[in-house]
């Protein structure tokens, strides 16, 4: 915003240092509504209006030119824009050289005023926006993944339903261990977001166009002054070369990323540009000003603008030693300043665009990551628990054709029940009850041949909470199921002093397995974490092993006054 207010100044300064006036002023105010942020409300068509009427005796024809770019919509604003820079022209028939320059100031005042003010807004729109892109990448990673989901476990599910009515023990078996490998495995990357980035397609063409309209200005005021052959030529290289050292170095780049070779192309840019101020002719003293502006974008750092102000600076020093009027010294500084900022707030604010960018972008990677690692979690916790008490029940109906009946429609009620989980997974809202999945356990452990003590005592919990200790319940279930021989197995859920308690212990756990990395344990210590408990797990002596879990009874609270700790004591994918 800095930068705009002082190259809008700048360039409505200029007339001013001959006779200031009142539509002068009135347009900059008009200009400065329509180019800062905080006003961008007050803008429309009634100030366009307003200053297209003062255009004939306004001063920078440009602003004119890009009010139209900013406040018009649709192709028409091209049209109106190149009307004002042909008015601009009508309005400065003295000479070839005056109307051409006037079109030329019209023409590069209105894109860079424009490239200026839609940057800062488009820096200010992203960073608005950094919230919804997260939000909408969220949104379609969940429908993608539901997708994948359904391809790959819903289908299973529905299968397995089908086969438990007409008594396929065998199919359901390999449906069931196949489903169960897939919710072990690694969840894939998930897609990035797309960029949706306008920056360089909007800087580059301004950069160009306002370079191009500098460099056939120079050559119309070269043409004019007639000089030898010699010099003419010699000064027509400097300026080609100036103005393209100029176009490199403000081409858009990302943030901390230098031209190459900036030395050697800021030094000889600087140099070329100079040495027109100790020679008769030549380009004028604003070529000055590219050079201070390369030294800002090129050269960074402390150093740059004190070197930057040190080129401005000799140009009313060279003059003024040369015996230019005061008025036209001043002039021609306030001109080399203006440019020298037009071109760094260009490069300044693309690379401040590109930083918002990478943030908007970095944010929407890690709220997809998040989710996918959520989505993957849910999948463990959620379904491996029925894929388990499916192969186990479908295991005894195998072994036991006198109780096969019974266990194929257990394995139905689990196959869709663990359906409607899957397709609540994707929305988090995954609905359990701590004391459907007591009673679940209760049926799956004997089932398995797994003597079962229950002691409950946990009414009236939170539904976070209630929740939480349901799928912590759970995934220790399907773990006694999958990784031990237990015999025994004893689930303890009370309340008292403010916590709930929810303990798990079993036996047949040799110590070797026990200590066995897994995912589960890690997925449930962050669940737990997340509200405020606490989750141990390990192994206990006589190849025992226990899971705890200590967790604030109201959510906020930490009843056991112990920070929640987001570890495991010798944790796995176990029991």
């Amino acid at each position: 915003m800095v930068i705009i207010l002082v190259v809008l100044v700048g360039l409505a300064v200029d007339p001013w240092l001959i006779t200031p006036s009142v539509p002068a002023v009135l347009t900059l105010a008009l200009q400065i509504l329509h180019c800062l942020p905080a006003t961008k409300r007050f803008r429309g068509r009634w100030s366009l209006a307003a200053q297209a009427l003062l255009f004939p005796w306004a001063g920078p024809p440009g602003f004119l030119a890009a009010s139209v770019l900013l406040i018009v919509t649709g192709r028409i604003r091209w049209a109106l824009f190149g009307a004002v820079v042909a008015a601009a022209g009508l309005l400065n028939l003295g000479d070839v050289y005056t109307c051409v320059n006037a079109m030329g100031n019209a023409l590069a005042v209105g894109v860079t005023v424009y490239g200026l003010t839609r940057l800062s807004d488009l820096r200010a729109e992203l960073r608005a926006t950094r919230g919804e892109l997260a939000t909408e990448s969220v949104a379609g990673e969940r429908e993608r993944f539901s997708r994948d989901l359904d391809a790959a476990l819903g289908s299973a599910l529905s299968e397995i339903a089908g086969l438990a009515a007409r008594g396929q023990v065998e199919r359901i078996l390999t449906l069931a261990r196949e489903s169960a490998a897939r919710v072990r495995a690694t969840p894939a990357a998930p897609v990035d977001p797309p960029p949706a980035d306008l920056t360089p397609r909007l800087a580059l063409p301004i950069v160009v166009v306002a370079h191009l309209e500098y460099l056939a200005i120079g050559l119309i005021f070269l043409s004019d002054a007639s000089p030898p052959a010699l010099l003419f030529t010699a000064d027509v290289l400097a300026l080609a070369v100036i103005i393209g050292l100029s176009v490199y170095h403000c081409l858009p780049r990302p943030p901390g990323v230098r031209p190459r070779h900036a030395g050697w192309t800021v030094s000889a840019q600087t140099v070329l540009a100079c040495l027109p101020l100790l020679t008769p002719g030549g380009p004028e003293p604003q070529m000055v000003g590219f050079a201070a502006a390369s030294i800002l974008i090129a050269v960074g750092g402390r150093l740059a603008w004190p070197l930057s102000g040190a080129v401005v600076l000799s140009v009313p020093v060279v003059l003024l030693v040369r015996s230019v009027p005061v008025g036209e010294t001043a002039s021609l500084t306030v001109d080399t300043v203006t440019i020298a900022l037009i071109f760094y707030g260009l490069a300044l604010l693309t690379g401040l665009v590109h930083e918002v960018r990478e943030a908007r972008l970095a944010l929407a990677a890690m709220a997809l990551a998040r989710e996918r690692r959520r989505i993957a979690r849910d999948v463990h916790d959620l379904l491996g628990y029925g894929l388990s008490a499916v192969i186990v029940k479908a295991e005894l109906a195998a072994r036991d054709p006198s109780r096969a009946e019974r266990e194929l429609a257990d394995i139905g009620l689990i196959a869709r029940r663990s359906l409607g989980d899957l397709r609540a997974i994707p929305g988090d809202d995954p609905r359990m009850s701590l004391r459907a999945e007591l009673a679940s356990a209760r049926d799956v452990l004997t089932a398995a041949g797994i003597a079962v003590r229950v002691d409950a005592s946990a009414d009236g919990l939170p539904g976070p909470v209630d929740a939480l200790l349901a799928t912590v319940l759970r995934e220790a279930v399907t773990n006694v199921l999958r990784h031990s021989r237990a015999r025994t197995c004893s689930v303890e859920a009370t309340v008292a002093d403010g916590t709930a308690r929810l303990r798990v212990t079993n036996d047949g756990v040799p110590e070797t397995t026990a200590r066995t990395a897994g995912q589960g344990v890690g997925n449930l210590t962050e669940r737990v974490a997340a509200l405020g408990g606490r989750l141990t797990a390990g192994p206990r002596p006589g190849e025992e092993y226990e899971l705890l879990v200590l967790q604030p009874a109201g959510l906020g609270r930490d009843a056991d006054r112990v920070d929640a700790v987001a570890g495991v004591q010798l944790g796995d994918d176990r029991p």
